[in-house]
């Protein structure tokens, strides 16, 4: 009983802002992520599909049928492959441009990018196909192109992003004034893979620059893109926590 007081009070603690994508249709939520990461990491994204990565840790954590490392929270928000379906799995071309549609239910300041992701490798692919120097802002509110906007799927793409569970188009937004993140993913095959394009080697959460311009958005990446392998629970991988930590203080400088 201890454990679901305790889950419920952080889920309550951490509803205070939301986002996901909503089109193209992102991987869904299934019966693969309640056996890798929990009832109640479960129970909270069914409850609210826009709810933050930090708070689904908390309450993980406190579980004994979480499992970090087949959960990976801090890629695709702990969404697993194997829930996917057709309909969620999208075919791409080279050049192809990709209208994103995101529900961005309460602003905080923070940055944001889509990036293609290799799922096997949990790396960041090239460049962020789009990024935010300043994103769903307290300030501004949220702009128009916070919500609405448009990822080209690049030409270099390697081999892997031709096979069904291969790569991945990962949006994320860490909004940092509140220390809390947000990401969905959008699985895809692009046809013509050249195998010409490389990882990079920072895990798949990314970075972002660090311009306060309100709601600016650039098709230059950060200083690096990282999406945490494991970093589902700090406890199993603190070391890439620490990592992420420190990025997000170099933001803040």
């Amino acid at each position: 009983m201890y454990k679901q007081i305790s889950a419920a009070a952080l889920f309550a603690a951490g509803v205070s802002a939301h986002g996901r994508v909503t089109s193209p249709t992102p991987r869904p939520l299934g019966d693969a992520m309640k056996a890798a990461c929990g009832n109640q990491v479960w129970n909270m994204q069914s409850s609210d599909s826009n709810g933050n990565i930090q708070t689904m840790a908390q309450i993980g954590t406190s579980q004994s049928d979480f499992d970090a490392t087949k959960c990976h929270l801090w890629q695709c928000r702990g969404y697993q492959f194997d829930d996917a379906t057709a309909d969620s799995i999208q075919s791409f071309t080279a050049g192809q441009e990709v209208p994103f549609v995101v529900d961005v239910a309460a602003p905080h300041t923070g940055v944001a990018n889509v990036s293609v992701i290799d799922l096997g490798a949990n790396s960041v692919i090239g460049d962020a196909l789009i990024s935010w120097d300043s994103y769903a802002s307290t300030a501004t509110g949220v702009q128009p192109g916070d919500e609405n906007f448009s990822v080209t799927i690049p030409s270099d793409l390697p081999a892997t992003c031709a096979t069904k569970g291969g790569c991945a188009l990962q949006w994320w937004w860490d909004a940092r004034e509140i220390d809390q993140t947000y990401m969905s993913c959008v699985d895809f095959v692009v046809g013509g893979a050249s195998g010409s394009g490389s990882a990079s080697s920072s895990s798949a959460a990314p970075a972002a620059t660090t311009t306060t311009a309100a709601a600016t958005t650039s098709s230059v990446p950060a200083a690096a893109a990282a999406a945490e392998p494991t970093a589902a629970a700090e406890s199993d991988d603190s070391s890439t926590c620490t990592k992420r930590r420190k990025t997000r203080r170099a933001f803040r400088a």
